[in-house]
C-alpha cells in the first residue's frame, strides 16, 4: 500500500514537473515551413479593401513561431510582415512587425486550431491602439490570418487585413 502510494506521488510529481509548453511543439511545428496565398487588407477600417499576394515562411521551435513574409497589391504597394509569437503553453506574447506605425504587441491564447491575440499598436490606428488578431490553422495545409479593428465613430467591428494561405 505504501509503495502504491509512493509510485502515485511520484507520478503526480514527474506529471506535475512537465514543461507548460510541453504540448505546444506539435502546433507550432505544424505550422513550419513555406506558404503563399491571396487576401485583402484596409489602410484604415473607412477604405475600401485591396487585394493582396502574399508568401511567408514559418520557423519554429519548442515554444516559437516565426512567420516572416510580404504581401504585394496593385502596382506600387509592397509590405513586409512578420510575427513573433513565444508561448510558456497557456499564454501567448509577441510582436507583430508591418503596421506603419511601429512594431505592435501581441498577447492572447489559443483555442484548438486558432490563436486569438489582442494587439497593442505602437500609436493611434484607427483612433485608438487595441485590435485583435487571429491565426487559425486549417487542416493540415491551410491557415487563416485575420486582423480586426474597430471603427471608433461607428463602434462596428471592421476586417481590417485577412489572409489565406496554402502551403507550399
Amino acid at each position: 500500500m505504501l509503495v502504491r502510494l509512493y509510485l502515485g506521488a511520484v507520478l503526480v510529481a514527474l506529471s506535475l514537473a512537465q514543461p507548460a509548453h510541453a504540448a505546444e511543439p506539435r502546433f507550432f511545428v505544424s505550422m513550419a515551413g513555406k506558404w503563399s496565398g491571396k487576401g485583402s487588407f484596409r489602410i484604415n477600417t473607412k477604405a475600401s479593401p485591396v487585394s493582396v499576394s502574399c508568401s511567408f515562411t514559418a520557423k519554429s521551435g519548442d515554444a516559437f513561431l516565426t512567420l516572416d513574409g510580404n504581401c504585394r497589391g496593385l502596382i506600387l504597394i509592397s509590405r513586409s510582415i512578420g510575427v513573433r509569437l513565444k508561448t510558456d503553453g497557456q499564454r501567448y506574447s509577441g510582436t507583430y512587425i508591418g503596421s506603419r506605425t511601429g512594431p505592435a504587441a501581441l498577447s492572447g491564447r489559443r483555442k484548438g486550431q486558432a490563436l486569438n491575440l489582442a494587439i497593442r499598436w505602437a500609436k493611434l490606428v484607427n483612433g485608438d491602439r487595441d485590435a485583435e488578431m487571429r491565426v487559425e490553422k486549417i487542416g493540415t495545409n491551410a491557415m487563416r490570418i485575420v486582423t480586426i479593428d474597430k471603427d471608433l465613430p461607428s463602434g462596428k467591428s471592421v476586417v481590417t487585413a485577412q489572409i489565406d494561405l496554402k502551403r507550399n
